[in-house]
């Protein structure tokens, strides 16, 4: 099989994202800028599905793609993010298949997943792209919560929780990627309003994909503990921080 690819579509999922969305998507052009320089045949688009904004984060991805070409703006009212990300690849590969029809094979596009409340590092690409022409189907990075959104004593919990080494068990729709032939042979994401990364991941695993967990590729998130659904990784936060307090009670009484 011939992993080497010919183009990388980002997608990233927003609802009222006002706060963070900028620093999100300075972050991506950093990160496809990198790639372009050290691969400029690879051809790279961004999707930014706005889901049901009511805030000014429709404004703020339009004069995103005002200056950069390789950046799109959809629409939608999902409601629920597993759809949600699931549109936007829709978008993202319809629009390949019909700008260059016969350059792009599903098993030579990547897709990139990240959220609007995440930084992505400068190298998110072009590491990715390594391990997918390495072999890897999927990849999973690592996320960890902003230190600025929460005290010391829970972020030091959440890293004696979390392994960030290779092969670590964790699965994150903020830093996620897979082959877009894999991604389509198992039906793409459900629609889902949580979990939907996990599940994909299930799926991509129980059709015989070739998955890469890795600390290589890290990104920072949202430390809130107040999400835009009712659960996710704002969810896993509050129950963490839970976990904290019972354990400082134990150990002051």
């Amino acid at each position: 099989m011939d992993d080497r690819l010919s183009a990388i579509v980002i997608v990233v999922p927003a609802r009222n994202e006002e706060e963070l969305l900028g620093a999100c998507l300075l972050r991506l052009g950093k990160a496809m800028d990198r790639l372009n320089r050290a691969r400029p045949e690879l051809e790279i688009r961004l999707t930014v599905v706005l889901d049901q904004c009511r805030d000014s984060s429709p404004a703020l991805a339009a004069s995103f793609a005002a200056n950069d070409p390789r950046l799109s703006v959809l629409s939608v009212g999902c409601g629920v993010v597993g759809a949600t990300r699931a549109a936007g690849i829709d978008f993202a590969l319809e629009s390949l298949a019909t700008d260059t029809p016969a350059r792009h094979s599903p098993e030579r596009i990547w897709i990139a997943c990240t959220d609007a409340d995440t930084r992505v590092p400068v190298h998110w690409l072009t590491r990715a792209v390594k391990l997918a022409e390495s072999g890897s189907d999927v990849i999973a990075g690592t996320v960890e919560p902003d230190s600025a959104d929460m005290d010391q004593a829970f972020y030091a919990l959440w890293w004696r929780d979390h392994d960030r080494g290779e092969g670590h068990g964790h699965i994150h729709g903020a830093n996620l990627g897979f082959r877009a032939s894999a991604y389509c042979a198992v039906g793409g994401f459900d629609p889902v309003p949580v979990s939907e990364d996990v599940l994909l991941v299930e799926k991509l695993r129980r059709s015989g994909a070739r998955v890469t967990a890795t600390g290589k590729i890290h990104a920072i998130t949202s430390g809130r503990m107040q999400g835009r659904v009712g659960s996710g990784f704002a969810g896993y936060l509050r129950k963490l921080a839970q976990r904290h307090v019972e354990h400082a009670g134990e150990h002051g009484s």
